[in-house]
């Protein structure tokens, strides 16, 4: 199996659009003899990530949330903020929602390189 490795300008890129467009690459879907079951995507580079287009009033309204296992735990984290101190957490995040939730996961978003 070969990989090749694509590299992805994220200057004034619709964040969703983007993702999407990695999640294909990182999981082989463009590729003709693709099976659902097995790993076999490439490697995706992707530059200028704090220079990303958000798109209505998500800067607002998007809020990230993770529980600390604890009572009382939920923390919440605008996009507003993640975007200032991580812009690649906030496309990291998107593209690992919309790989498929079993075991390959974890495998496929370590193809993903964000500069």
């Amino acid at each position: 199996m070969e990989r090749n490795t694509h590299t992805i300008d994220a200057t004034d890129k619709v964040l969703g659009r983007l993702a999407t467009q990695i999640a294909v690459l990182l999981r082989g879907k463009h590729k003709p003899d693709f099976v659902p079951y097995k790993d076999m995507g490439d490697f995706v580079v992707v530059k200028n990530v704090d220079k990303i287009k958000i798109t209505g009033k998500k800067m607002e309204q998007k809020v990230y949330y993770h529980h600390s296992g604890f009572l009382g735990g939920l923390k919440e984290t605008p996009l507003k903020k993640l975007l200032k101190e991580k812009p690649e957490e906030v496309l990291k995040k998107a593209v690992f929602g919309m790989l498929p939730k079993n075991k390959l996961r974890s495998k496929i978003i370590k193809r993903l390189k964000i500069k």
